[in-house]
């Protein structure tokens, strides 16, 4: 996810807004009082678009089983029972679906990501709309909303084979642990249809084994929101924070720039306040804890020369060192080829200072802060922009999906995988 400046001549996107409110899972009132209304996200659901693409998947149950489900619940306990097993089904059946596991229900291209993304909205709007008859207060609420993104994302279905990492990095023999993330689509409101190559890899890769030269190894994945507030409430990590020390190598993934890869070298300390899904805008230094110690910049360790150098497939792919600055002393931003110089103040990353330059700066910091940077390959990669077939651009007339957008995706999905073979059997990956 790039600052739309770099981006949006070629998406062609317009606008489409979220129309009707939703019916609730229950009507009856609580003591807890009245629940939320649906948010900016959530009500994009309404739109034709969104219901055709969980018909076409056959997702569209998905939302009013989960209703009806926390409608038989009479306790906080038992709601966060369904929350937590439905939330994991959802994500454990876009993972099959994707994976070629099970019947297709619908006609919708087996590796498209937005079936997840609409039926979780779905769940989501439910669950932040239900007045059970027990009560339920703000924190209950946020708590199991909390626990449905969480499940619903794969973040509680990271499994990772048995065994440790040894003191240089590695797990020497056997099979080698890679933990990848993706993101949600966003842009929403300027063309509905879109989907976001990040999460069709994260749905692709999850619990695969890629043979590299060196050896087997086991992909484990999570998709993020693109939501600033989730963000500063430390969703990146704690989901991450339990596997780091535990991998050989990690990456965040997103969409980027038209037509190629990107390896971001370096990420910044800056939010650059494009809106994000809710439409919420936030420009300030990332918000992170123990901000006395933060640095302006942090580094992959992704071992880029030889993913730059290797044969992954149709598109080219970069190694980006470039990133905006204002340099010590200066007030102004100044754009630098070559990366940071010493002392200056974060503007963009070479991924930018949107989410996805947010999310590789967390993830590396927190690598550094454990202690890891020396033994642990990581970093983020951009995807090419995923784009619809010639004809079909415009997002009022356009069809939701094509034969050349399908092409697109699943040769961004190959390439990503290549990319992770490469990455993690690189010279300098395999400490152990």
């Amino acid at each position: 996810m790039r600052p739309i400046r770099v981006r949006i001549g070629v998406l062609g996107l317009a606008l489409v807004a979220g129309l009707a409110a939703p019916t609730t899972a229950t009507a009856a009132a609580g003591a807890g009082g009245a629940a939320p209304a649906p948010t900016v996200e959530e009500r994009r659901l309404d739109g034709e678009v969104p219901q055709e693409i969980l018909r076409r998947s056959g997702f569209a149950a998905v939302a009013p089983a989960f209703a009806r489900g926390l409608g038989r619940a009479d306790s906080y306990r038992e709601a966060r029972a369904v929350v937590a097993r439905e939330g994991a089904a959802l994500w454990r059946r876009a993972v099959d679906r994707v994976q070629g596991r099970g019947p297709a229900r619908g006609d919708l291209s087996r590796d498209d990501d937005r079936p997840l993304y609409w039926a979780r909205l779905g769940m989501t709007r439910e669950l932040r709309t239900w007045e059970p008859g027990f009560g339920l207060g703000e924190r209950q609420r946020a708590a199991l909303l909390t626990e449905l993104e969480r499940t619903s994302r794969g973040q509680a279905d990271l499994r990772l084979p048995h065994g440790h990492r040894d003191g240089h990095g590695g797990h020497g023999k056997g099979v080698k642990r890679v933990l990848l993330t993706g993101f949600d689509p966003f842009t929403l409101d300027r063309d509905v249809r879109i989907s976001n190559p990040s999460g069709a890899v994260a749905l692709a890769l999850d619990g695969t084994v890629i043979d590299t030269p060196d050896g087997p190894a086991r992909v484990e994945t999570a998709v993020f929101p693109v939501r600033w507030t989730d963000f500063a409430q430390g969703t990146v990590e704690r989901a991450l924070r339990p596997y780091l020390p535990r991998v050989d190598l990690f990456t965040t993934v997103s969409q980027g720039r038209v037509g190629r890869f990107d390896v971001e070298r370096t990420n910044g300390a800056w939010r650059g306040g494009f809106p994000d899904n809710d439409n919420v805008s936030r420009t300030e230094t990332v918000p992170v804890a123990d901000p006395a110690s933060q640095p302006q910049w942090t580094t992959t360790t992704l071992p880029y020369a030889a993913i730059t150098a290797a044969d992954t497939g149709r598109f080219p792919v970069y190694d980006n060192t470039a990133v905006t600055e204002i340099p010590a002393g200066g007030d102004e931003p100044v754009v630098r080829p070559d990366g940071p110089t010493p002392g200056s103040t974060a503007r963009e990353g070479g991924g930018g200072n949107y989410l996805s330059n947010e999310i590789a700066y967390r993830a590396t910091l927190l690598r550094d802060r454990l202690g890891l940077h020396g033994t642990l390959p990581g970093g983020h990669v951009h995807t090419p922009v995923l784009q619809f077939g010639t004809g079909n651009t415009d997002p009022a007339t356009g069809a939701v999906t094509d034969p050349e957008f399908v092409r697109n995706r699943l040769d961004i999905v190959a390439q990503a995988r290549a990319i992770v073979a490469v990455a993690v059997s690189a010279p300098g990956t395999d400490r152990g």
